[in-house]
């Protein structure tokens, strides 16, 4: 039996008539009279007495009819749950982001969603890229959004540089170090360092340009994945943030937070990208998530 048979028997059940029913369903008397035949057969005994023009049904057409309305139902929602899982609205995204990309991207991506996607389940991890890789690989996880320079290469990684983010050094207004003109890297590690776990690529460069005492290893005294609690204990402190400018540009928008004139000036971008398995098939919602965040992952 098949679904198309079970709908033509509700189609008869409801009408009560084979030429009304094939009407509703538009086919002939004949195949609706086929299908029904048919289905009977396989289950080895009638569903409809015909009594004269009249179409009852049998007790086990009843049991049957009672079925197969569920069954029925059941199929148009899968149908039409396939249908927005194709379009984009349906289906779910399970993402690990870094500390950056979660300071810039979470929340908008979770209002984002609800406002233009509210079909589709949306789950967030945070933590270090190392983890996040296994949970990709474990199936956890459909994609990542992440410090480029964190993720090791391998052949069962697709990795898609999504866009560049500048960092700098900032605290909040009315800080010593934000009266000054230009700042050195002894006044500024003077203060409390906050910033997330760098990048071998980064430590290189601060030891370059301010010498042994910037190695993030010493420098560094408030360390967290969390960019948005880094920055609120900026705000609340005389600690210096080390990080990407955009995660910043709120508070100095608003006149909480600046940024610091330290020479020399750290030339440094943050890489993100998007993480996915080479041999796995990609939901079309998914495509949603690159989209945005290639949209906002840039100064």
């Amino acid at each position: 039996m098949n679904i198309k048979q079970l709908e033509h028997l509700l189609a008869v059940a409801e009408t009560r008539s084979f030429s009304r029913a094939a009407e509703r369903l538009f086919i002939t008397q004949s195949a609706l009279s086929r299908s029904i035949q048919s289905l009977e057969e396989e289950l080895g005994a009638p569903l409809f007495d015909r009594i004269g023009k009249r179409n009852e049904l049998t007790p086990l057409g009843k049991d049957v009819v009672a079925r197969a309305g569920r069954l029925v139902r059941d199929a148009a929602e899968l149908r039409r749950s396939v249908d927005l899982f194709k379009q984009g609205e349906g289906g779910a995204m399970r993402i690990g982001m870094g500390s950056g990309p979660g300071a810039m991207l979470m929340t908008p991506l979770l209002c984002h969603m609800a406002q233009q996607h509210p079909k589709v389940q949306v789950g967030i991890t945070r933590g270090p890229t190392e983890l996040q890789l296994m949970q990709l690989r474990a199936n956890q996880l459909d994609a990542l959004v992440v410090d480029a320079r964190s993720v090791v290469p391998a052949a069962d990684l697709l990795v898609e540089i999504l866009g560049e983010l500048r960092t700098c050094f900032v605290c909040r207004a009315d800080h010593p170090l934000a009266r000054l003109d230009s700042v050195t890297p002894a006044q500024m590690l003077a203060y409390p360092i906050a910033s997330t776990p760098l990048s071998d690529e980064i430590a290189r460069l601060l030891v370059e340009l301010y010498g042994p005492a910037a190695n993030p290893e010493h420098m560094t005294t408030l360390q967290c994945e969390d960019v948005s609690s880094l920055i609120g204990a900026v705000e609340r402190s005389q600690a210096v943030f080390l990080g990407l400018a955009a995660a910043a540009r709120e508070g100095i928008e608003a006149g909480r937070l600046v940024e610091l004139p330290v020479r020399p000036r750290l030339e440094a971008k943050a890489r993100f990208a998007y993480v996915t398995l080479a041999d796995r098939t990609e939901a079309p919602v998914m495509a949603v998530l690159r989209r945005f965040a290639a949209e906002r992952l840039h100064d």
